[in-house]
């Protein structure tokens, strides 16, 4: 087991195990992994940096701990990257900002960090993300565009594309992503991996983010096996989120426990563009409706019906008014040189936000409170909503949107995705085809507040039935 691509390609889930019966080392890993996350950045610019002397020392401990039979915890030894708006310590956590200064002291874990570092995971390094994470692609004045691993003449999506197209393509099994408005479910449906968007407050946050509520930290996987081990890790209490949930009585993984039987019963609804009437590309909604079929066909009771939400419009403003200002109290402290270096559409988005008023922000929080009450009471009658996660796949990198589309800002081709932002659900992103070009497409799954065990388990099954699941990303030739 010394082959490069044969290490590169274990799950989280499989490494452990290889681990415990002594047929792997982590070091052996951790060294395959830093190689191929070189080779990805020169494919696709999916690292800010990687930290090949601090990763194989984290390696070498967990060998040395599981050699005692002795691990620090569930992800002992296995590689992870991090996106670059989490607190890494003793790395600058810049957020693909030059505004930011890149000195210290930086001696501290945001919370999600922390949990995996006394797990014993190997820290690979930081992904890119566009400035602040302030869309749904990942482009930034300091690191430029990240491309998609089907096609790195198109985007990963954002805005944890760096993060997505690791996974994806190898470099650590395990991402730390984070989501304000679907920026770990964009790119996961783009790059063809998993993605989890917790309930808000599940994971810890810190610092808090300048846009709120609407900011969960999440994991980015192979499959939601791996995703629901590392909830099992980062879902634990943090004493600087005072917002914090308090943690679950039992493990996330020991909910996926029954596979595809899991599934019989339940009641699903199917909403094909959640009431929007929104167009969807025709491949999109063909992979999502033989995905809806096949769940059927697993014994769950799906009706075709859209939920109540509020109007896209109206809920497309009331998200603007809470993020336009969240962007703009960033910036708020920032210079005019510092202005001056910032990407142009969020300098754009930092401005409106800055001209709204106290009662433009509580109004939009009171469309959020309307759509967040309407969807408590339809998951009384529904234990999942199954919808596109994106009503396109991947376009041309580098662009806020796609070439003549006659759009102007991203979220006018999320609109699957932020609503669930503003309710605090659990969502999740699971590819399930691909096009006519070959990109992956996404399925996202959607449960009440709280029942982030249902989306897992309901995910897991569907990758054991083999109805989740993408080829593999030619971007990168084999063994590379």
């Amino acid at each position: 087991m010394t082959d490069l691509t044969a290490l590169t390609a274990f799950t989280a889930t499989q490494l452990t195990a290889a681990y415990a019966a002594g047929e792997v080392s982590p070091v052996a890993v951790a060294e395959a992994v830093l190689d191929r996350a070189e080779a990805v950045q020169r494919a696709v610019n999916a690292f800010v940096f990687t930290d090949r002397d601090g990763a194989l020392g984290d390696a070498r401990a967990a060998a040395e701990r599981w050699q005692r039979g002795a691990p620090a915890g569930p992800l002992d030894g296995v590689p992870v990257t991090v996106k670059d708006i989490l607190l890494q310590r003793g790395h600058p956590t810049l957020r693909g900002s030059a505004a930011v200064s890149s000195a210290g002291p930086w001696d501290e874990d945001a919370p999600a960090v922390a949990r995996l570092r006394e797990s014993g995971a190997v820290l690979v390094g930081k992904t890119t993300t566009p400035e602040f994470g302030w869309k749904g692609v990942t482009d930034s004045p300091v690191w430029g565009a990240t491309g998609n691993p089907y096609d790195a003449a198109r985007t990963a999506g954002g805005s944890s594309g760096g993060s997505a197209a690791a996974v994806a393509l190898g470099a650590g099994p395990l991402s730390l992503g984070t989501d304000g408005g679907g920026s770990v479910r964009i790119p996961a449906a783009f790059c063809g991996v998993f993605a989890l968007k917790p309930t808000y407050g599940r994971v810890p946050l810190y610092p808090a983010s300048a846009f709120g509520t609407l900011a969960h930290v999440g994991p980015m996987t192979r499959d939601a096996a791996d995703a629901a081990l590392l909830m099992d890790v980062i879902a634990r209490p943090d004493s600087r989120d005072w917002s914090a949930l308090t943690p679950m009585h039992r493990s996330y993984r020991n909910a996926l426990v029954g596979g595809a039987a899991r599934l019989r019963g339940l009641r699903v609804a199917y909403s094909p563009a959640l009431g929007f009437g929104v167009p969807v590309k025709t491949d999109v909604a063909a992979a999502v409706r033989r995905a809806v079929d096949r769940i059927a066909g697993l014994g769950a009771e799906v009706t075709e019906v859209d939920p109540p939400l509020p109007p896209l419009d109206e809920l497309r403003a009331a998200f603007h008014v809470l993020w336009f200002a969240g962007a703009a109290r960033v910036t708020e402290g920032f210079d005019a040189g510092q202005r001056a270096l910032l990407d142009p559409g969020l300098r754009e988005i930092c401005e409106a936000g800055a001209r709204f008023s106290a009662l433009d922000y509580l109004a939009a929080v009171d469309v959020r409170m309307a759509a967040g009450r309407l969807m408590g009471r339809f998951h009384e009658s529904y234990d999942l909503l199954v919808t596109p996660t994106m009503p396109i796949t991947a376009f041309d990198n580098g662009v806020e949107v796609p070439a003549g589309s006659g759009m102007t800002r991203w979220t006018e081709w999320t609109p699957f995705t932020y609503p669930f932002n503003m309710t605090q659900q659990p969502a999740a992103s699971l590819p399930c085809g691909v096009d006519a070009d070959g990109l992956p497409i996404g399925l996202q799954l959607v449960a009440a507040r709280h029942a982030d065990e249902m989306v897992l388990r309901a995910a897991h099954a569907l990758y054991e039935a083999g109805v989740a699941g993408v080829p593999e990303p030619p971007v990168m030739p084999a063994g590379s």
